[in-house]
């Protein structure tokens, strides 16, 4: 085990091409608008980031015109952990091992909301209450949609003795602890990053308009048309050892971090890490943070974004749907649960100051406990994700992901703007709508939409 007196650090092979796998979807660089010596500059710059020892395992996909450039993984999904013996089974790596992505799956379940107004079955600048009337009150009766999509909703988090596993895994307990909460502040009056709360009050809006889990709909409307794999909420119980590991490492958390990380998370860094490997948390609907998928599903889904709402022939969005959910509702405004400024989109935090790297000011995506990134940049027409099964929260090596970032930035030059606007909304094969569609409407044409009542959503429960 090579671990420093002050910091944990995984062991790492002598070969790493020993530990490395490549996909044969690869193109050639040149016919997307980059160059084979750029390519190995971005992976060189993923190897030095394993190298550094706080990784475990590492995915890297990166879409170019809508074509893979790179898909690759590098180290173990199980077994070379910090407290892993030496003689630990071990499994590699390889670009279909799923990860689960913590925080980034919120873009996922933002898209889901976006989908469900596209369809007229909510309205997105409707009040919470429409919808769970339960929610309107002490104060939150005014709350909308929209609010919890943008972090401002005055719910950041939840008592940090309610944030285990227990009331994670039992959705029904954290609605009715949200429901009889008091707002931090007025709703609205300040950005402050729900890590885990929007979700919970998301997916129940999903399941109390469609009669259906927030995990079916995402699978019904966007997966299955599209022959995803993984990328929904949690897995199969036959599936759990598939899931790569995740480990605490790099240093032990100290003030002011470990104190904005428990503010955000209601738990401790490397309580939550370990949280992460538990079976309960891998089977169970977490809308916030336990998508579980890989970087080639994750770039995929972000290039159905950048496509205007189309894979494969198959329309999933209009393009003004994605429009809506990518633009900017808070510029670079002080973020009261993480401490800095940040941009964020209903359901995204947008480019800016190196988040995706350098200038990526049209890019939007989502973090993932620090260490995983997925985005999309219209004007480079990329579509990335990085996985990492490490869970350092400061580390020096940290500039080496911002060094991959760097790297794609250059091997991926920014697009004449003609050329990344042409393709947006080209509508070719509508996905097959579900039942549900249409039974609410209202506006854009569609019927009068009708009001959820209480009555009606108690009988939706169960999936």
């Amino acid at each position: 085990m090579c671990v420093m007196p002050w910091v944990t650090r995984c062991r790492v092979p002598d070969s790493l091409v020993s530990v490395s796998t490549r996909s044969e979807n690869e193109v050639e660089p040149r016919s997307v608008g980059a160059d084979l010596q750029g390519v190995a500059n971005i992976w060189q710059a993923v190897e030095r980031l394993y190298a550094s020892g706080m990784h475990p395992a590492i995915q890297l996909c990166v879409r170019r015109r809508g074509h893979v450039l790179i898909d690759r993984s590098i180290g173990h999904a199980c077994g070379n952990g910090p407290q892993d013996s030496l003689e630990a089974g071990k499994t590699l790596c390889t670009p279909d091992t799923p990860f689960t992505i913590f925080s980034a799956s919120k873009a996922v379940t933002a898209m889901v909301i976006h989908l469900l107004d596209q369809k007229h079955l909510l309205h997105i600048d409707d009040p919470v209450s429409e919808y769970i009337p339960e929610f309107g009150k002490h104060g939150k009766e005014r709350v909308t949609i929209e609010q919890v999509l943008t972090h401002r909703a005055g719910m950041p988090n939840l008592p940090f003795d309610e944030m285990k596993l227990e009331y994670l895994t039992t959705p029904h307990k954290i609605l009715q602890r949200l429901c009889e909460a008091e707002p931090a502040w007025a709703p609205g009056r300040r950005l402050a990053y729900h890590a885990v709360t929007g979700g919970f009050i998301l997916a129940e809006i999903v399941q109390r308009v469609t009669r259906r889990t927030i995990r079916r709909v995402l699978d019904e409307e966007i997966l299955s048309p599209l022959g995803f794999r993984w990328m929904n909420y949690g897995v199969k119980p036959r599936d759990i050892s598939k899931v790569a590991v995740n480990y605490f490492t790099g240093l032990a958390p100290f003030f002011p971090v470990s104190t904005i990380i428990r503010r955000a998370l209601g738990v401790d860094f490397t309580e939550a890490a370990e949280l992460s490997n538990d079976p309960r948390f891998l089977t169970s609907i977490i809308p916030s943070a336990n998508v579980v998928t890989n970087a080639n599903e994750l770039s995929r889904f972000y290039q159905l974004l950048l496509n205007g709402g189309v894979l494969d022939g198959v329309q999933i969005f209009e393009p003004r749907t994605i429009r809506r959910a990518t633009s900017e509702q808070s510029y670079l405004e002080f973020d009261f649960t993480l401490g800095l400024p940040l941009r964020y989109s209903m359901g995204f935090m947008l480019g800016g100051l190196g988040l995706y790297g350098p200038d990526t000011p049209q890019a939007f995506g989502h973090v993932g406990f620090i260490n995983i990134f997925s985005w999309a940049d219209p004007e480079r027409q990329v579509a990335v994700a990085l996985t990492t099964s490490g869970k350092p929260i400061v580390y020096w090596e940290l500039y080496y992901i911002y060094a991959i970032m760097r790297e794609i930035g250059l091997t991926c030059p920014k697009e004449p703007a003609r050329a990344w606007r042409a393709g947006a909304g080209r509508r070719i094969k509508p996905a097959k709508r579900s039942n549900a569609a249409g039974r609410r409407g209202g506006r854009d044409g569609g019927p009068p939409r009708k009001k959820s009542s209480a009555s009606q959503s108690n009988k939706a429960r169960a999936e």
